[in-house]
């Protein structure tokens, strides 16, 4: 059997507390400080506790080299490394281990740096609710939240006295202002009114749809409403629709350039909201949106041309925030609401959608519809261009 190491792996020295009963009998705290050695490896989702000797054969062997299983005279190394071979570090030519095999190839052909791999691999949630999160949190102590966490930091870095800076002139007003002015995260949305197929087709050529594409020098490339690194826009739009007309409710992906749905699964009402709540991971304000928006990149789409590029991942996370900011604008533009978030457990959206998280991953989730009319969920509006009266204060019943 030939084996070598995987294409990415990283190794964190970990510290933590261990408690033992027999060491606080005899005498001491019972806590002990252990130090651990956990692998983050670009193909593989679990972390993995490491021994000193596996730490030591791991660095022995090459990311591309093979070497022959049987050729290890030293039984002791030949079982250390029988052992990285089991916890998928270590990748063999065997058809056993061959859905490893796969993954591992997948970074391999898709020109990840490394760095970027481990970090996009192991920042993915499942199952996550944030709204149990935070109740936990709060119930962890009695403090209030600053003491807790203690003051934030100034809004604003000052670099020099007041009286020193150089004022500019306003901006005046137009159409532009009055849309960013408009543009307040919705958190309350009307499920009684149904998104009209104009508004929903509208705002989604707005963002997403393809201006022109270009063929030359020898790859398509397009245009669209916002920038992307090489003009190749690897960021595709998936959606959960739930209240459009003429729509089914359902999953679909979108065509930029043929400006189309592609119907990908079924969905039933009553599921719907559930499953959007399964998306946003537990945050309840979100999950009534129309359109809910799971904003995909297909990695080796940019790094086929920016290959092992220390910025070519960064390049591909502005994605999201270009694509959600006009977002924004268009649903303002036809008088909807827009949101954008990051809590998101991407592990359950690649399982829903049939995404393989290092070709294709998932960077946010957004979603438009039409605003509710009452504030149940509070709203950040200190404009008051949504929210006249406020957007911090509850429905009064």
């Amino acid at each position: 059997m030939q084996v070598r190491r995987c294409a990415v792996v990283f190794v964190e020295p970990r510290e933590r507390l261990d408690f033992d009963l027999a060491r606080l009998v005899s005498g001491g705290t019972g806590v002990e400080t252990v130090l651990e050695w956990i692998a983050l490896a670009a193909h593989l989702d679990d972390e993995l506790l490491l021994c000193a000797d596996e730490m030591q054969a791991l660095g022995t062997m090459s990311p591309e080299k093979w070497v022959d299983l049987d050729s290890i005279a030293d039984p002791a190394h030949l079982r250390v490394l029988q052992g990285l071979l089991g916890k998928g570090l270590l990748i063999s030519d065997a058809g056993a281990q061959g859905d490893v095999r796969r993954r591992d190839e997948d970074v391999r052909a898709s020109h990840w740096r490394g760095i970027s791999a481990a970090l996009h691999r192991h920042t993915r949630w499942r199952g996550i609710d944030t709204l149990e999160a935070e109740q936990r949190f709060g119930r962890e102590s009695d403090r209030p939240f600053l003491d807790r966490l203690g003051a934030p930091e100034a809004p604003v870095r000052e670099r020099v006295e007041p009286g020193r800076r150089i004022a500019l002139g306003k901006a005046a007003d137009s159409g532009l202002e009055a849309l960013i002015r408009q543009r307040v995260t919705c958190r309350n949305w009307d499920t009684t009114r149904p998104l009209s197929t104009e508004d929903f087709a509208t705002t989604l050529y707005r963002t997403f749809g393809a201006r022109a594409t270009s063929d030359e020098p020898g790859i398509t490339v397009m245009k669209r409403a916002v920038p992307s690194a090489g003009g190749l826009h690897p960021t595709e739009a998936y959606l959960l629709v739930q209240n459009v007309e003429g729509v089914r409710p359902g999953l679909y992906h979108y065509h930029p350039i043929d400006h189309a749905l592609e119907p990908l699964a079924e969905v039933a009402p009553e599921d719907s909201e559930a499953l959007a709540l399964r998306l946003v991971a537990g945050q309840r304000h979100f999950m009534k949106a129309h359109v809910v928006i799971v904003l995909a990149s297909r990695f080796r789409r940019t790094f086929w041309k920016y290959r092992n590029h220390a910025k070519a991942y960064r390049a591909v996370i502005l994605d999201a925030g270009h694509l959600s900011q006009t977002l924004y604008l268009a649903a303002a533009e036809r008088g909807l609401a827009a949101f954008i978030t990051a809590a998101v457990n991407e592990r359950d959206i690649e399982e829903i959608f049939g995404l393989d998280p290092m070709l294709e991953g998932v960077l946010a989730v957004s979603g438009f519809g039409w605003r509710g009319e009452f504030v149940d969920e509070v709203e950040f509006d200190p404009l008051g261009s949504v929210w006249p009266n406020g957007g911090g204060m509850k429905k009064v019943e």
